[in-house]
């Protein structure tokens, strides 16, 4: 099969541009492969386009701009979610500009498709108290009570983006004084992060009862000794909140979220007198715009939430043959 223009730019941008030229992270590479993981789907179900035959005839403002509007009125994404989709497109277009002068026109027209305006939900935070509760849950007296005792310390401690918490490795720990983790964040970007010492030693207890001995490891195992995903902690967050909030508020678990540890740490950091730019730094954010929120957040400017719950980077070597796999599969197994 012979390939068409657009599974040509699309597969040099994957697979060596943003890993290599650009030095894009995993997770940004994932998030741009589901954009046009679902543009393609949108092409074979709706424009009856199948992936294979798409090209830049097709690939224009008004394709793009169906495809926004099919996210949110058909498959219910939020505005957050679209954008996302919309950045992806964006960085595509910016790439391919530069390869194909003859489609600047085109890809610039793309380029200015702006961004839907939309109120940023209020920032979800547990107080002291709550947090207590919760990272209290687990069973101390079981095994896996303490291994989970252990991942809610490290994550609410570390203030973790979820996805760097999942790829958390044994070589990424220190023990040593101080005691730090090493996450790898946006863009490949490492910051090492202190633990408390509470932390400290139940991450000297759980190494010691997993034996793991491979520094390549994952440092925590769920279920069937699989690597943490996203769901799974999630999954696993919400059940010892059950328990944490049952005689206070039984539905807080419903909103609670890795994301609402995160946002914890932060505003307990601010509350407790820490500087905005050191937050910033530990937490590894790019935008001050971002760390402000939290401030805000720690004056109180977000009590909704609190009143609403009272209570207490791996190597990627990405390839694409096109007689064995199509785009869809490309995109979906990156």
């Amino acid at each position: 099969m012979q390939l068409t223009d657009f599974a040509k730019h699309m597969t040099v941008f994957f697979g060596s541009y943003l890993p290599d030229i650009q030095n894009r992270s995993r997770n940004t590479i994932i998030s741009y492969s589901n954009a046009f993981r679902h543009l393609l789907i949108f092409c074979r179900d709706v424009c009856n386009i199948s992936p294979e035959r798409l090209s830049f005839e097709e690939f224009n403002e008004t394709l793009v701009t169906d495809f926004l509007e099919w996210l949110q009125n058909e498959r219910g994404n939020s505005v957050s979610t679209r954008n996302q989709r919309l950045h992806a497109i964006h960085a595509f277009c910016r790439y391919v500009q530069l390869q194909e002068p003859d489609l600047i026109h085109l890809c610039q027209r793309i380029l200015q498709i702006p961004d839907k305006k939309y109120q940023k939900p209020l920032i979800r935070y547990l107080s002291l108290k709550q947090t207590k509760a919760l990272l209290a849950a687990p069973d101390p007296s079981s095994r896996s009570g303490r291994r989970d005792m252990t991942l809610l310390s490290v994550l609410y401690d570390t203030g973790a983006r979820i996805q760097e918490f999942c790829d958390l490795r044994l070589h990424d720990v220190c023990l040593a004084s101080p005691a730090t983790i090493v996450f790898a964040g946006n863009g490949r970007k490492t910051r090492h992060v202190p633990i408390s010492s509470n932390t400290e030693e139940l991450l000297r207890l759980h190494l010691h009862e997993a034996r793991i001995e491979c520094m390549d490891t994952p440092l925590f195992f769920l279920r069937r000794r699989s690597r943490p995903t996203q769901d799974g902690v999630g999954s696993l967050l919400r059940k010892h909140a059950v328990k944490a909030f049952a005689h206070v508020c039984p539905d807080m678990h419903k909103s609670i979220t890795p994301q609402t540890l995160r946002n914890s740490k932060a505003v307990h950091l601010y509350q407790a007198g820490v500087d905005p730019v050191y937050i910033q730094d530990m937490l590894g954010i790019a935008h001050f715009g971002i760390t402000d929120r939290y401030v805000r957040a720690g004056f109180g400017l977000d009590e909704e939430w609190e009143q609403a719950h009272p209570g207490p980077s791996p190597e990627i070597v990405l390839d694409w043959n096109p007689a064995g796999e199509d785009l869809l599969e490309f995109l979906k197994n990156l």
